[in-house]
C-alpha cells in the first residue's frame, strides 16, 4: 500500500457511519469499518472505494453482510450514492 493510498484509508476510518450520519445527522466519527464496494468490477484492490460503516451497519443485525446487498440498499442507500458522498468529503478534506 503506497503512502497515499494509507493516508486516505486512514481519513476515511476517522469519517462517521454515513449510514448513522444520514439518519441521526453528522457526529463526530466512531469506531467504523471500512466497507469495500464491489459493483461495477471494484474490489478490495480499489482503496477509493471505501465507504465507512459502523459495525451494525456492516457485519450486524442491520449489516450488508447481513441482509444482503440488495435487501440493504431497499432499506438504506445505493452504494454509489455512499461512495460519491465519501468522496465528496475527502475532495473538500484534501482542499
Amino acid at each position: 500500500m503506497t503512502k497515499a493510498e494509507r493516508a486516505w484509508k486512514d481519513r476515511v476510518a476517522q469519517m462517521c457511519c454515513v449510514i448513522c450520519e444520514i439518519e441521526h445527522g453528522a457526529h463526530e466519527g466512531g469506531y467504523v469499518e471500512l466497507h469495500h464496494l464491489r459493483k461495477g468490477g471494484w474490489g478490495k484492490q480499489d482503496y477509493k472505494t471505501l465507504i465507512p460503516l459502523c459495525l451494525n451497519h456492516h457485519r450486524g443485525a442491520e449489516g450488508i453482510h447481513t441482509l444482503g446487498t440488495k435487501a440493504w440498499e431497499r432499506k438504506f442507500a445505493n452504494q454509489l450514492d455512499l461512495l460519491e458522498k465519501v468522496q465528496s468529503r475527502m475532495e473538500a478534506y484534501q482542499q
